[in-house]
């Protein structure tokens, strides 16, 4: 079974910078994608950035120019920098790996969560 092993969350001041990690621990084929949503308190989880299986990115508007998404194959790892970060940025960031088999695409796997809080 796989597991999302995330790391990297924590306190910083607007403006700061966090590095987030996902490593997909246990074995795991056919990645469609991996990437970071977030979810601030009473609202859905929503697109951060993802990395498609092409290598190529998708970045939410609020975050492009600010936040970087970057993967080792390898190591079945992404890492989300995230800089010049805002207040209304607080929330839980949860790891996602989308998988497929043949045509269909499979249920996403998902992390438990890290908490980055961004104080003014």
């Amino acid at each position: 079974q796989v597991q999302l092993v995330e790391s990297g969350g924590g306190l910083v001041q607007a403006g700061g910078s966090l590095r987030l990690s996902c490593a997909a621990a246990g074995t795991i084929s056919n990645i469609n994608s991996m990437g970071w949503y977030r979810q601030a308190p009473g609202n859905e989880r929503l697109l951060v950035a993802r990395i498609n299986r092409d290598g190529s990115t998708t970045l939410a508007d609020p975050v492009k120019g600010r936040f970087t998404l970057s993967r080792d194959n390898a190591a079945n790892t992404v890492y989300l920098q995230m800089g010049s970060l805002k207040p209304e940025g607080t929330g839980g960031f949860f790891c996602n790996v989308r998988t497929f088999s043949g045509s269909f695409c499979l249920p996403s796997i998902w992390g438990k969560g890290t908490r980055v809080t961004v104080s003014s």
